[in-house]
């Protein structure tokens, strides 16, 4: 057997979390599976098991399972500097992209060609709900119990308008009594990494002690707890100082805050969420807009939560929030207030709780709530799904059909034939702009 690499040096990290955030496409499936194929097979930074325990206990949390990982192979390897580094690292490439697109979008977004290309994305994107509810629904719906929890999950939202959280929190009730009295039908799926190599020695490998920053101690746990509370304290205290406490900005910084909480599941599963705040009660963007910011988020590297950034752009740009001069500096401000408060529970979560985790690594106790939820997370996104096809198959004129058949063939390509969705949405755009150019001819 060969011997075990050498230790990573934080420069070498460095290299490899930025430019991980800067090929990060294909959703949470495709990051992981970048970061096993990098970390584990190739360069031998941690073995396959200890990777799957970070990756199961990362799903557990809200927030985005894929950058939380990140986080918590940056923090195992060089400590709180390094899982810093990671998680900041997969999102700012994403976030500078993002604010660059969203000014595109608020400037030339009316533009016929630009139009055109968006009205045949719109179709795709309600695809892309779809067959992401698809494949979690296959992956996690394995007993009755769970299928109708996933069901009653899709009326609460779609027929009641149902808060969010509430059906987060009946969905992990039934699931803490259910594991009570079938315990087999809430039993967690297991979980493989793609293309798993033969154990071969890693830097942290399956019998590699925890370093003495990854030991449980209460003392740094609460002072981790506090530095955070302090951070988002002190950055919601400058805004609600700024432009007071029931300004828009102020706003955007408790409701994204309440977001990342909610994230079971993964972005699609808040989506609902953002747009009953976002579109909803806070007028930052319509729903037709949302839609546009979802395809944007799907084009670009980094979770698809990101997409909170277009919110917050389009939030402080339609606003005016710095006055009509400054259109730019308050969408681009927005867009930070947004992806600040989403992702800092994210760090708090894996820097507070990575002891704890390392110190549970032959325990897998408490996953039936978890279980329920990622059945709940069906229904919801099949609601989303429901909702965004509201907007774009029904136009003032009626049914649109060219839309409908976009969005069957995005769909059949995305479950069928395993089409990625960066080349699905590529299609779609230039289908819409056939239909445009169709129209005028």
């Amino acid at each position: 057997m060969s011997s075990a690499p050498g230790a990573v040096g934080f420069r070498e990290a460095l290299r490899f979390w930025f430019k991980l955030g800067c090929i990060s496409f294909g959703g949470p499936a495709g990051q992981i599976a970048i970061m096993h194929r990098e970390l584990v097979e190739r360069r031998h930074w941690i073995s396959e098991r200890r990777f799957l325990h970070a990756l199961n206990y990362c799903m557990v949390l809200p927030g985005p399972e894929a950058q939380q990982l990140a986080t918590y192979i940056g923090w195992l390897l060089h400590g709180t500097r390094g899982g810093i580094a990671a998680g900041a690292l997969f999102v700012l490439p994403s976030l500078l992209l993002l604010v660059a697109l969203s000014w595109i979008y608020v400037r030339f977004g009316e533009v016929p060609f630009v139009r055109a290309l968006l009205e045949g994305v719109k179709p795709a994107v309600v695809a892309i709900v779809l067959a992401a509810a698809w494949r979690i629904g296959t992956r996690t719906i394995r007993s009755l119990p769970l299928a109708a929890i996933a069901l009653a999950a899709f009326v609460a939202l779609a027929v009641f308008a149902a808060p969010f959280p509430a059906v987060v929190a009946v969905a992990a009730l039934l699931g803490w009594i259910g594991s009570r009295f079938v315990p087999s039908a809430f039993a967690p799926p297991s979980h493989s990494a793609p293309g798993a190599a033969p154990h071969v020695p890693a830097v942290i490998d399956d019998d590699t002690p925890s370093p003495e920053h990854a030991r449980f101690s209460r003392g740094r746990l609460a002072g981790i707890v506090l530095v955070f509370l302090a951070l988002w304290a002190a950055t919601l205290g400058v805004l609600a100082f700024a432009f007071g406490w029931h300004g828009d900005f102020s706003r955007m910084a408790v409701f994204f805050t309440q977001a990342a909480l909610l994230t079971f599941g993964g972005a699609y599963a808040v989506l609902p969420y953002v747009v009953q705040g976002a579109v909803e009660q806070y007028g930052w963007l319509g729903a037709a807009q949302m839609i546009d910011g979802l395809a944007l988020g799907e084009t670009t590297p980094g979770p698809l939560i990101m997409v909170v950034a277009f919110v917050g752009f389009l939030g402080g740009w339609t606003k005016g929030l710095l006055g009509s001069g400054a259109l730019f500096a308050a969408g681009a401000l927005g867009a930070t207030i947004a992806t600040w408060f989403t992702f800092l529970p994210s760090f708090l979560f894996i820097l507070a709780g990575g002891p704890l985790v390392e110190g549970t690594r032959n325990d897998a106790r408490l996953t039936a709530p978890l279980t329920a939820i990622t059945a709940a997370v069906v229904g919801v996104i099949v609601s989303l799904a429901v909702y965004f096809g509201a907007h774009v198959f029904w136009k003032p004129a009626g049914f649109d059909v060219v839309s409908a058949m976009i969005a069957a063939a995005a769909l059949l390509a995305l479950t069928r034939y395993r089409v990625g969705v960066i080349p699905v949405i590529a299609s779609s755009g230039l289908a819409g702009l056939a239909a445009w150019v169709q129209r005028g001819l």
